[in-house]
Formats: C-alpha cells, sequence, structure tokens
C-alpha cells in the first residue's frame, strides 16, 4: 500500500478521534462553568508533543516564514508558503484553519497542489494542541471569531480566501459572519455543527471513551465514529501519534460550535462553498447539504467514497476545483 493511501486510511481515524475529542470538551464544559485557557500539563508533554509535531511537519513543503502572531487571547502560530515570483497576479492568500487537534500539520495533503500558486497561511487553532498558545479564556465559540480576525489583522491581510475543516470550518463559517470586510470567500470542507448538530450516536459512541471501559472498547468506538475498522484504529503513523500526544498532554478548554440559524446564514454577505462527505460525514451528510442549497449559500458539493476526512481524502480533486473558485472571487 502506498504512503498516500495509507495516510488517507489513517485520518479516517483522526476523524473519529476529532469528533470524539469535540464531544469530551462539551461535557467537560458542562462541568466547569468558569472558563479558563488551554496549556501543557507538564514540560515533559509538551516536549514529547513538540517531538511528534515536527516529525509531522518535516513531511509538509518547507515554508517560507514562521510567525507567531500576537492576539487578544493569545499567540497564534502560523506557517506562510509564499507565491512564486512568477505567480504575480495569484489573487488574495489563502488561509486555513485547522480541525481540532490536527492544526497546520493536517494540510500537508493539499500544500503539495497549491504551495506556489498563491500565497498560503496555516495557523495552529488557539486553545487547541499546537504551537499556538492561550492568555484569555473564551466566554463563547464566537470568540474564535475575534482571534482570526486578529490574526489577520497582524499578518497585514486585508483580503483573504478562508478555508477551514471540520472544527476549523466553524470557525471559517462564525468568523465570516462577524468580519467579512477580509474575507474574499469561505470554503467549509465538512465544517461540524453549523448546518446540522452531531448525531445523538456519536456522543453514544464518544461516551465510552471517557468511561473505565476496555480499551477494546474504546477501540470500536472509534471505529464507528469514524467508519472505519478496528484494526485502522490501532494503525500507528506520525500523525496518529501527535494526535495522541496533544490529546494527553494538552489541557483544553473549547467551546463548542453552535448551529447558525437560517437568518444568520442568509446574512452572509461573502462568497461561501460547501463541501461535505458522502459517508460518515460529520457535517450533517445529506441534511445538512439540503439545508445548505435550500438557503442558498452557494456551490454545495457532496463528495463520493470520502469520510469526514475529506480534504485529504480528495486533495487531488479539490487541489484544482478550488484554485478555480478562489480566482473567481478574486476580484
Amino acid at each position: 500500500m502506498s504512503r498516500t493511501s495509507t495516510r488517507r486510511r489513517v485520518l479516517k481515524v483522526l476523524a473519529a478521534l476529532v469528533v470524539a475529542w469535540l464531544v469530551v470538551d462539551k461535557a467537560a464544559s458542562v462541568v466547569a462553568p468558569e472558563p479558563g485557557v488551554g496549556h501543557w500539563r507538564s514540560a515533559e508533554g509538551f516536549a514529547s508533543y513538540r517531538a511528534a509535531y515536527d516529525a509531522v511537519m518535516a513531511t509538509l513543503p518547507a515554508p517560507t516564514r514562521v510567525h507567531d502572531v500576537a492576539t487578544g487571547y493569545g499567540s497564534v502560530r502560523v506557517y506562510e508558503w509564499a507565491a512564486a515570483p512568477d505567480a504575480a497576479g495569484a489573487g488574495p492568500p489563502v488561509v486555513l484553519l485547522p480541525g481540532i487537534r490536527s492544526g497546520a500539520p493536517m494540510w500537508g495533503e493539499n500544500l503539495t497542489h497549491w504551495s506556489g500558486r498563491r500565497t498560503l497561511y496555516a495557523m495552529d487553532a488557539i486553545g487547541d494542541a499546537g504551537l499556538s498558545t492561550q492568555s484569555a479564556p473564551f466566554t463563547s465559540f464566537d470568540d474564535t471569531a475575534t482571534w482570526v480576525e486578529h490574526a489577520l489583522a497582524g499578518l497585514g491581510l486585508d483580503r483573504a480566501h478562508l478555508v477551514g475543516h471540520s472544527f476549523g470550518g466553524a470557525m471559517a463559517a462564525t468568523h465570516a459572519l462577524a468580519h467579512p470586510g477580509r474575507v474574499a470567500s469561505v470554503t467549509l470542507l465538512e465544517p461540524v455543527m453549523v448546518l446540522r448538530g452531531l448525531p445523538a450516536s456519536t456522543y453514544l459512541w464518544s461516551a465510552l471513551l471517557f468511561l473505565p471501559v476496555p480499551q477494546s472498547w474504546k477501540d470500536r468506538a472509534l471505529a464507528e465514529i469514524g467508519g472505519v475498522t478496528v484494526e485502522e484504529v490501532r494503525e500507528r503513523t506520525p500523525m496518529s501519534v501527535m494526535i495522541d500526544e496533544g490529546s494527553r498532554h494538552y489541557a483544553a478548554v473549547t467551546q463548542v460550535p453552535r448551529t447558525l440559524t437560517d437568518d444568520e446564514w442568509r446574512s452572509l454577505s461573502v462568497p461561501v462553498r460547501i463541501d461535505i462527505a458522502s459517508d460518515a460525514s460529520l457535517a450533517g451528510g445529506d441534511a445538512a447539504a439540503a439545508r445548505a442549497r435550500a438557503l442558498g449559500t452557494g456551490p454545495v458539493t457532496i463528495w463520493p467514497e470520502t469520510t469526514h476526512s475529506l480534504p485529504m481524502q480528495a486533495a487531488e480533486q479539490l487541489g484544482p476545483e478550488l484554485e478555480r473558485y478562489w480566482a473567481s472571487h478574486d476580484g
């Protein structure tokens, strides 16, 4: 099996981990009413995570620059891949917002299709595992829109195309609603909860992940959530190691995305496209797509034979398609 095929199979499992930890965070927020800030539990834990993070970053194209941008909620780690000198007039840059626990390294499959064509920025989210740091608590998920806006301003970006996957998709939608001024377009890849809440079965399976049950039960739960086999859950790669290290050593205080109202969707003043997986979708599948189409948000695509790890699984097709979409909204 090729390295790319193996990586995409494992990313299906990471989708299960993403939603599982999203559910855990929601439960924790109910139990702990006082907001805090995300932090590393120990220096040793951070060192272990950093080694795993660096191992994944080493598989990505080398960034042109690395930024640590100050915001009202902490410092954002941002990687920049500058457009090639002969790509003059490439249009506004693209800003990539990651899924929970995934950080900037999650975009490895996509960067190879886009780097050089226009300037790209990939961020580690504040309040989540990665190299960003949080200094002020979030009081609602809408606060993520504020730190994203601060980061865009700090990078000096007057206009940018936002692309978000999963949790990052929810961030991108929320930011575009609150701060449309810098947004050229928004691409939402399997955005969680903003169109439709998670199914009840997801919460039931996720409950096993923080109960004192055998590991074999937890492996089965992850398989059911991610639409994969137990064997795939147990497979280890640099990316899965990084996710595990972040989950073990980073104490996140994450606000859960909310489902946007019909009026909020209709009030979006920027171009929006939505891409949804055909199988094991965590964005809401056919029902979410039907709602988006009824609201007239813009292009809505259901990608066949994909799961929540859509941007990695469909990287080859998404590469040129998103470039065409961005170009149509550069002006």
